[in-house]
């Protein structure tokens, strides 16, 4: 009976020292909770863009400074009604590698971010060891050559209490960060469809130049077999012949150079979709036109156009994550607070494993403060502050950039279009010359070297007009590049993982 009293005794001892092993662990944690409102260094302040209250660009040519329609940004291509280029657009979404390498960074962001919320959490990790060994006989213990066996089981957990926020604000950059890779994915969209529809502008543009300088070559041709038959009859000496030769063979020469870039452009183009080059020749071999850009383009504001481009949005979020980690940095200088803790069983026998008089179980705390490191803590926040200063010098170039882009994109979408219309003029005007230096020529009223220059100067006429419609409509595409436009803002049900 005086055996189970001490037993019991021993028991309510053991309770009375863990419920106070509980207690004082739960005060610990109390006090924890209480300061988890407190997280060193500097709280970061979003920045706003520092942007002009109008274009200091001339809005012409049908630039207009209405709000634009976020639907109409977002598939900006769609302006231009063309369905080859609708296509390509949509299909370079599901095919560039540089976008599934975008989106693959996000993925990566995205786990960082878990794995600095994981801290936050006790770590718990299961074990178990069975071992058998056998003391040497002649090393003078009293249980010297006998076998002994021990079997464990149990669990071990630890837990970093984040009294000074050095977690949490490792966890505000990572989430900054994956902000700023999600921005760099819609800057890749952004990039990616203006680089196929101005490749695809290139194909149409070379196109149209190959078709005029066909049609001059045949009239050409015309020209030289009219004159070297009168050569051949006597009626005109051997210099027109000549000089209608070179001309022609001069407007040939102009082919090859305008299919190599034809090529190159359809090449680029089956890249940017995620294809073999060639992939494409079949399907743009057939000639379309240049695409016409619409009467009217709403461009919005300077202040409107900052806070849609991804780019600077980016930077942005880059300034977040370097203010945060000098908040990471800083926590350093403060002592860390550890809750390690143990459950388990232990016995000589597996057979008395699972009882419950072979359970052990510890708790306690643990300090740990970085006192003196040679001044090595102080410089890192040193280190994580230039690092935010430079993050904000290259926000405020990103801006300017931005600016310069939208301006230059701008002035030369309007003054192109006056170069188009001279140039239109200028071409009509270079086909009536040529009919009428044609038939003065042919009654005799004007030497050859009229004629040779009427069809140079035609053929230079119109293909420079063909390279400005196609220059008009590249410049439309810089324009909605410029505005950040190729990509959608997320509702923000839909922002949150």
């Amino acid at each position: 009976m005086g055996l189970q009293l001490d037993k019991s005794c021993r028991v309510r001892s053991v309770s009375r020292a863990g419920r106070c092993l509980w207690a004082i662990l739960l005060a610990v944690m109390g006090w924890a909770m209480l300061l988890t409102g407190c997280a060193v260094g500097p709280d970061y302040v979003p920045v706003e863009p520092d942007a002009p209250d109008a274009w200091r660009s001339e809005l012409a040519g049908g630039l207009n400074a209405e709000q634009a329609d976020p639907e109409t940004l977002a598939h900006w291509w769609t302006v231009l009604d063309d369905p080859v280029l609708t296509s390509l657009e949509e299909r370079a979404v599901q095919g560039n590698f540089d976008l599934k390498d975008a989106m693959a960074r996000v993925r990566e962001a995205r786990a960082m971010r878990g794995v600095s919320r994981a801290s936050l959490f006790p770590w718990l990790q299961a074990g178990g060891a069975a071992s058998r060994q056998r003391s040497s006989e002649n090393v003078g213990l009293p249980n010297g050559g006998e076998t002994s066996e021990l079997y464990s089981a149990g669990f071990d957990a630890l837990w970093e209490l984040d009294i000074f926020g050095g977690v949490r604000r490792s966890i505000e950059a990572a989430q900054a960060n994956l902000d700023a890779t999600r921005e760099n994915l819609h800057d890749v969209l952004v990039s990616l469809s203006a680089e196929v529809a101005l490749n695809y502008l290139d194909v149409r543009t070379f196109q149209a130049r190959l078709a005029v300088v066909e049609a001059n070559i045949k009239t050409q041709d015309q020209t030289y077999q009219l004159n070297l038959s009168r050569y051949r009859a006597g009626l005109i000496d051997e210099l027109a012949a000549k000089q209608a030769l070179y001309n022609l063979e001069h407007s040939r020469s102009l082919i090859p150079s305008l299919r190599i870039g034809l090529t190159a452009a359809m090449n680029r183009l089956a890249v940017l979709l995620g294809q073999r080059p060639g992939a494409l020749h079949e399907e743009l071999g057939p000639v379309r036109p240049i695409p016409s850009a619409p009467l009217k383009v709403a461009v919005g504001i300077p202040a409107e156009t900052l806070r849609r481009r991804p780019d600077i949005r980016r930077a942005e979020r880059l300034i977040a994550v370097r203010t945060a980690e000098i908040g990471v940095a800083t926590a350093e200088l403060y002592p860390k607070f550890h809750l390690p803790g143990t459950i388990g069983l232990e016995s000589l026998s597996a057979e008395d494993l699972l009882e419950w008089a072979s359970h052990t179980w510890s708790i306690g705390g643990v300090v740990s403060w970085n006192i003196f490191q040679g001044g090595a803590i102080r410089e890192q926040i040193k280190v994580q502050t230039a690092f935010q200063e430079q993050a904000l010098i290259q926000y405020e170039s990103a801006l300017l950039s931005a600016l310069e882009e939208e301006e230059n994109a701008l002035t030369a979408y309007a003054k192109e279009q006056r170069r188009q219309e001279f140039l239109g003029r200028a071409t009509d005007a270079a086909r009536q010359v040529t009919v009428l230096a044609q038939d003065r020529y042919q009654a005799g009223l004007v030497d050859f070297s009229n004629v040779l220059d009427a069809q140079r100067s035609l053929l230079a006429f119109e293909d420079e007009l063909a390279q400005s419609q196609g220059a008009v409509a590249a410049n439309l595409v810089r324009i909605y590049k410029a505005l950040g436009g190729g990509w959608k803002p997320l509702e923000q049900s839909e922002a949150v993982d």
